[in-house]
């Protein structure tokens, strides 16, 4: 007699065994001349609600064009990845977050195995147990990884067969070039064989650009702070948030939104064995965000490794999703 059970998805934190290396990592940040602090710091269980409430912002256009351009093309992008992968390819899920992106691919690519990847430990686990309910019949396997540093799946969890790495929302802006190219490559390697779907922001008029990093709401501003109550639990610092304030600039030259964080008056920040003095208006560098244009991020996909490129945008072109071979 067949079980009832529901299926369980199966667990790698990999992501707590790295945690001493993440507050050496922070403090040298903090200790720098120019303090900074990495993104992945933004992702704590509170950061990553935060960032699924900045998702439906007006401002914020990239999840919703995005999510526009599936909608007219996610058939011809499911099939044009079934011909790389195969039937029923494996789906690595880079940043999964809550899983809803992966999730909508679902009905065009049959996924055999849903591998979710994300820095989130608690969070993805919440996640990926909810989709499990909804798809029983997908085997599913999350990952709690830093793939920021290093992009390396557990030992046989695609079991050698071709996978469709899938990293949308444009979070490969948050990579320099030469990082960002580093870790394209290893996604070639993770996809034994198979493809990348990436989602790419593209470059646009810098007013639109400077209003989703700095919503009216202050959502965004919230979670750019409780980057700061993340780094007192890491590091047991003692930020005290209503001395700093959220701020977002379009830096041409480079290509790139900042986000900062500035201290409002001089302050001085204190944690075990260290401390930093800010003068007001000195900022701790807490992002960027690169954009592309089609020409350059196709170029970038090809010194990576990739093969054949494919690419579809919204009309505006705005965003763009990019399906390489690996």
């Amino acid at each position: 007699m067949p079980s009832l059970l529901p299926k369980t998805p199966q667990f790698f934190q990999l992501h707590h065994i790295e945690d001493q290396a993440l507050a050496t990592e922070a403090a040298a940040g903090l200790l720098a001349a120019s303090a900074w602090a990495s993104p992945k710091f933004f992702y704590d269980a509170l950061g990553s609600r935060l960032f699924d409430a900045i998702t439906e912002l007006a401002e914020y256009y990239p999840t919703r064009t995005e999510a526009g351009i599936f909608t007219a093309h996610g058939a011809e992008i499911g099939a044009a990845a079934l011909k790389l992968t195969g039937t029923a390819p494996a789906l690595v899920d880079l940043g999964a977050g809550n899983c809803a992106k992966a999730a909508r691919l679902f009905g065009w690519l049959q996924p055999r195995r849903y591998v979710a990847v994300d820095i989130s430990v608690d969070f993805l686990r919440h996640s990926l147990h909810g989709l499990q309910r909804e798809h029983p019949q997908v085997d599913m396997v999350g990952v709690g990884l830093d793939f920021s540093t290093q992009l390396r799946l557990p030992p046989d969890v695609l079991a050698g067969q071709p996978a469709l790495v899938f990293y949308p929302g444009s979070s490969i802006g948050n990579f320099a070039p030469d990082d960002a190219l580093r870790l394209l490559r290893q996604a070639r390697e993770a996809a034994a064989g198979g493809a990348l779907l990436i989602g790419v922001d593209l470059l646009k008029p810098p007013a639109l650009l400077q209003a989703a990093y700095d919503d009216d709401l202050g959502v965004t501003a919230a979670f750019n702070l409780n980057l700061l109550k993340h780094l007192n639990r890491l590091l047991g610092a003692n930020f005290d948030l209503r001395q700093w304030q959220h701020v977002a600039v379009f830096n041409a030259a480079q290509s790139r939104v900042e986000m900062h964080l500035q201290a409002r008056l001089a302050t001085t920040v204190r944690w075990p064995g260290a401390e930093r003095s800010f003068a007001a208006g000195e900022r701790v560098h807490t992002e960027n965000s690169y954009k592309w244009t089609t020409e350059g991020f196709a170029a970038l996909l090809r010194d990576a490794g990739f093969g054949s490129l494919q690419h579809w945008t919204d009309p505006q072109r705005w965003f763009g999703v990019f399906l390489a071979a690996g």
